[in-house]
């Protein structure tokens, strides 16, 4: 492969994620026929040696990856020292849940739309995970090495004195550290396309641009953190696992295995489950929210509206 120069190299991987993501493989797998299950992906780079990796360690927990460890595992000869973490670049995606999808599940209240079940299950397997396995291909076909730490054998959840759940690899703050969104008062990522989406990324030993983080803090674009308005997924939650106080994992995990589950199993006749009623019927659902504060901090809910 051609020497490509850092700008390149982004601009090329860019157009590899987009091109599966514009190719049949983006499929919700509907009854009627083919129906794309995302859209089109925002990419984000950051560096294999960013000092944010080894904050996720004391943030997250000590059993979370950095780029590094996660790469040694693909390739555990790298572990002599051969090669260094600034050698390294992790690719993040999102892709944003369809306007069908969207103006599906906001009309629900308690369980999951269909479009939205379908893009949890098959569009999680086989698309996010589809794409990560074409920009392996692609990569390793050039002679580049690359891992995607969640197809890793050695991923799982991990508990967490601070979080209750977490993982060896978050791909939430993945995607933070490559500049594409900061955390709201629900832990949804809240990105440039909106909280409405699946993320995925891989780690990449290639000279990359990096992407400069547009926040400050991980809270930024959430309404709540920010100034003190909106809240409006606590009353999305069909849960109760949303509070001022934050996000109750439990009670969210329990309410997909034990409620969303079953019904949509027997709905719609397909394993799965799937929430993510916070996501949607609130400023954040498709872009970077903005506020217009009508009431002091406390309790109520304020109104704001959603960039355009």
């Amino acid at each position: 492969m051609p020497q490509l120069s850092p700008k390149a190299a982004a601009a090329w991987l860019a157009e590899l994620a987009a091109s599966f993501m514009k190719s049949p493989e983006n499929d919700l797998h509907m009854p009627e026929g083919h129906e794309p299950a995302f859209g089109l992906p925002l990419v984000g780079f950051a560096a294999g040696d960013d000092p944010l990796w080894d904050a996720y360690k004391e943030h997250v927990g000590p059993f979370h990856w950095t780029p590094m460890e996660a790469f040694a595992l693909r390739y555990p000869q790298e572990k002599g020292g051969e090669i260094s973490s600034s050698e390294l670049v992790v690719m993040s995606w999102i892709l944003p849940q369809t306007e069908a999808t969207r103006r599906d599940h906001v009309k629900e209240k308690e369980m999951p739309a269909h479009r939205w079940a379908r893009a949890r299950i098959f569009g999680e397997e086989f698309v996010n995970n589809g794409l990560r396995k074409y920009i392996l291909s692609a990569l390793e076909a050039k002679g580049i090495q690359a891992a995607a730490p969640m197809l890793l054998k050695e991923w799982t959840r991990m508990p967490s004195e601070k979080y209750v759940i977490a993982s060896t690899w978050s791909e939430r703050h993945a995607a933070h550290a490559a500049g594409l969104g900061t955390f709201g008062l629900c832990d949804g990522l809240i990105t440039p396309v909106g909280k409405a989406m699946r993320t995925g990324s891989v780690i990449v030993r290639l000279p990359v641009a990096i992407n400069k983080r547009p926040y400050a803090n991980h809270r930024e674009y959430c309404l709540y953190f920010s100034s003190g308005s909106c809240g409006v997924c606590i009353q999305r939650c069909p849960a109760g696992a949303l509070s001022f106080k934050g996000h109750d994992k439990i009670a969210c995990r329990d309410y997909l295995q034990n409620i969303t589950a079953p019904y949509v199993t027997s709905t719609w006749h397909f394993k799965g489950y799937g929430c993510g009623l916070c996501q949607v019927g609130v400023p954040c659902e498709k872009g970077i929210p903005k506020a217009k504060i009508r009431s002091r901090r406390g309790q109520e809910v304020r109104t704001a509206r959603c960039c355009p």
